[in-house]
């Protein structure tokens, strides 16, 4: 019998395509990192990641907007602005306890738009928003065990490299979505989340949903049913697509 690889993540990054991908995400964050203006204007560049961040985030899932306000699209911006600003808070918590994280981050972000006994806490039924028209949700006890899953995943010791690891959070909770409102917001500030946990962007400078944004919609949504499947090949799309985005995130910051 073939035994189960112990470091199932690390197994992932041994494709060739994937590691060529996270490693150039990795130089490109190391080098906005290392840029003088940057580092001279630190307040600034993070103050300005969380705005562009939460805005590109909320217009992949169609709130393209410039303003909040009280239209269905104004709110979704407003979420998506108020998830971002509280990922620092919560950096240190994901690390240990990712499902403590996403309840507390999905309840602020989902405020307004669900049940006030569904804040926080993962969905009892398959309806769920799908904004990027994704199809039909897994049944939720199977959201709930693959949402543990990842949680056991994301604090068991890995040598994969943190761009990678980001890119599962990211994806599962991205394609599970494990919340009846929201998880496409909340998968994105994952990829924040484990960035910043991992040492990769402590500062939370670069824009990885920019990337996400600037790779364009029909990409994501093929990237995500592509991991989807959960074929070697199709994991693989999802990581270079991620990996890619994170890298034009890092290029994309300008000092204010």
């Amino acid at each position: 019998m073939f035994e189960t690889p112990r470091d199932p993540l690390a197994a992932l990054g041994s494709d060739e395509r994937v590691a060529a991908a996270t490693l150039a995400a990795r130089e490109e964050v190391d080098a906005l990192l290392w840029r003088r203006d940057v580092r001279a204007a630190s307040v600034e560049v993070a103050s300005a990641s969380i705005q562009r961040g939460a805005r590109d985030s909320a217009a992949i899932d169609g709130a393209d907007v410039a303003l909040v306000d009280d239209s269905p699209m104004g709110r979704v911006l407003d979420a998506a602005l108020r998830l971002t600003a509280a990922v620092p808070t919560q950096v240190d918590v994901f690390a240990t306890a990712p499902l403590q994280a996403l309840a507390h981050l999905h309840a602020l972000t989902a405020h307004g738009f669900t049940a006030a006994d569904e804040l926080g806490r993962p969905r009892t039924s398959a309806e769920v928003d799908d904004p990027l028209n994704l199809g039909p949700a897994i049944p939720a006890q199977a959201a709930a065990e693959r949402l543990a899953l990842l949680a056991t995943i994301l604090t068991t010791p890995t040598q994969a490299p943190a761009v990678l690891v980001a890119g599962i959070a990211h994806a599962e909770l991205a394609i599970v979505r494990p919340f009846r409102w929201g998880s496409g917001l909340i998968a994105r500030a994952a990829t924040r989340l484990v960035l910043a946990g991992r040492g990769v962007d402590p500062s939370l400078f670069s824009i990885p949903e920019h990337g996400m944004l600037e790779s364009g919609r029909p990409a994501y949504v093929h990237a995500l049913r592509g991991y989807a499947t959960g074929t070697p090949d199709g994991v693989a799309d999802f990581l270079v697509w991620h990996a890619t985005a994170v890298a034009l995130g890092a290029r994309a910051v300008v000092v204010p």
